[in-house]
């Protein structure tokens, strides 16, 4: 079933969370497993003589609960010496027992869920006078609330020499058609006084933007580009570049723009984001299938000394925007549905929308699903199951807060913010038949108007309504538009939209991933 959201995980400064708690047990019919709650907490690497970072716990729990008396615990006594935490301004509720452990203890219900977010018990990890590059050690974070089992995760807590990569900054144009192909630069400097040892790119490209070729010192996942590591050493004040070929999927909506991103990391903190990466089930991808990716050479002879990390993370991102021309729509076919039943049966009628192309449709950028599809319930009949991502509709307004609530005649349900060519995104709706009527009849209205985001340009606004019919009789049928059906091909397409803002970096403190989960339908 659909989740209605786009999280946004800030692991320094955390509002929410990608990690999903691991299903626990099946328990017998009799008994009910009991909630178990869970913790991470990201490597992280620290700049010798550097104000440090800010980061917090992702918090969950292997089912929805309201805890009080909700505590995390600090323990990093095997850093003494090293680091000292301490709650940043946004926290209270500490106190410290003894030397190297902090206990946080918020008094408030608080709610976790099976998804990790964090933003709860913020703390400063900063290195101390006698820190030194090299020096390693492990921060063991425990989270415990009234009536719970505590739980812990260990993370792994470095000392790096401190450097300033840089990008650009400034936004890079360029134009493209749909299936045409461009270039853009890949630019690292080195704003520091110290030489930087290697380096790795995270990039965060729209879905129509794809490679044109591939590099072994490159990551991909389904051929989309996710990385580059370079060791190349960049000495202090110069700069590297290198130029990318892309092209624009033939399935690229136009006219309109397409959006792109890289960011830089230091090798030992690209190490703590792929940490990361994995603990929520996630993966750069594989090396590609090409020569090496190089940056221009500086002649250098510096010995690679432990770890290294950026003391200024907020300069190290450039854009581009690829303006698309010509003309390459989107046709969005209303899917409605056909149910035979008896009085007292549930029929349960599969509802949505299809992507008919020539484009595809991609909101990952600004978060906003493709468009709106309004079920009117059909005479006779009472939704008695409803999917979370359906509120009841009231005018234009739908009400949120009792989302999946059945017996509303109407419904607005949100599809996923990215649906491909021959992709059909439906929801399952479970009808009482509380009469027998012939032809009892209802709807399905994709691309609403209303005051909100959502697809506004369909090619062809006719197929924009379809029926529900229940109990029909002679050749009247639901269906969306001409009644065809194509392959459901967007499962694959959707994960790769999804995936590349989990690689996203930046940091006041810490490292921002945007995760657009990808809000799936199924039929």
């Amino acid at each position: 079933m659909l989740k209605h959201s786009t999280r946004r995980w800030l692991a320094g400064l955390g509002v929410a969370g990608a990690l999903v708690a691991a299903s626990a047990t099946p328990a017998a019919a009799a008994e009910k497993a009991p909630i178990e709650l869970g913790a991470y907490f990201n490597d992280t690497t620290l700049a010798a003589g550097s104000e440090g970072k800010i980061d917090s716990p992702l918090l969950f729990a292997s089912e929805p609960v309201i805890v009080e008396g909700l505590t995390v615990t600090y323990d990093y006594r095997d850093l003494d010496g090293v680091v000292d935490i301490k709650p940043d301004t946004s926290t209270w509720g500490c106190e410290s027992p003894e030397a190297g452990v902090l206990v946080c203890t918020d008094p408030f219900e608080i709610d976790l869920y099976e998804w990790a977010y964090g933003g709860l018990f913020n703390v400063v990890m900063t290195p101390t006078a006698k820190a030194t590059d090299g020096d390693t050690g492990n921060l063991k974070v425990t989270v415990s609330a009234e009536g719970l089992a505590p739980a812990s995760h260990t993370a792994k807590l470095r000392i790096g020499e401190g450097v300033d990569l840089a990008a650009p900054g400034e936004e890079h144009k360029v134009s493209a058609a749909p299936g045409g192909t461009f270039s853009a630069p890949l630019t690292l400097s080195n704003a520091g006084k110290t030489d930087a040892k290697g380096a790795v790119a995270i990039f965060d490209l729209n879905y129509a933007i794809r490679p044109d070729e591939q590099y072994s010192n490159c990551t991909y996942e389904e051929g989309w580009l996710r990385t580059c590591s370079f060791s190349e050493v960049t000495a202090a004040g110069e700069a590297r570049s290198a130029s990318l070929s892309y092209t624009l999927g033939k399935d690229t909506y136009a006219p309109g723009s397409e959006y792109g991103n890289y960011n830089w990391m230091t090798i030992a903190e690209f190490e703590d984001f792929n940490a990361y990466l994995q603990a929520g089930g996630y993966s750069v991808g594989q090396p590609g299938k090409g020569p090496v990716l190089s940056l221009p050479e500086v002649p250098s002879k510096v010995a690679a000394r432990g770890f290294q990390a950026d003391t200024d993370p907020m300069n190290n991102w450039s854009s581009m925007t690829v303006k698309v021309t010509g003309k390459n729509g989107a046709d969005l076919v209303a899917v409605g549905d056909q149910v035979t039943g008896k009085a007292g049966d549930v029929v349960t009628a599969t509802l949505g929308v299809r992507n008919d192309g020539p484009a595809a449709l991609d909101f990952g950028r600004g978060g906003s699903p493709v468009t709106k599809i309004d079920i009117a319930v059909p005479a006779g009949t009472t939704a008695v199951k409803v999917p979370e991502v359906c509120a009841p509709l009231k005018g234009d307004q739908q009400d949120w807060e009792n989302a999946g609530k059945p017996g509303a005649p109407l419904y607005r349900c949100y599809p996923d913010i990215f649906i491909g060519v021959g992709e059909e995104q439906t929801v399952d709706v479970g009808l009482r038949i509380d009469k027998v009527i012939a032809n009892a009849t209802g709807t399905v209205t994709i691309n609403a108007k209303c005051e909100c985001e959502g697809f506004t340009d369909d090619l062809n606004p006719a197929n924009d309504v379809t029926k529900i019919l229940v109990n029909a009789t002679g050749g009247s049928g639901g269906g969306g538009g001409d009644g065809g059906s194509l392959p459901i091909t967007g499962q694959s397409t959707g994960l790769i939209a999804g995936l590349g803002a989990l690689l996203l970096a930046a940091g006041v403190g810490g490292y921002l991933v945007a995760k657009r989960r990808r809000t799936r339908f199924v039929a």
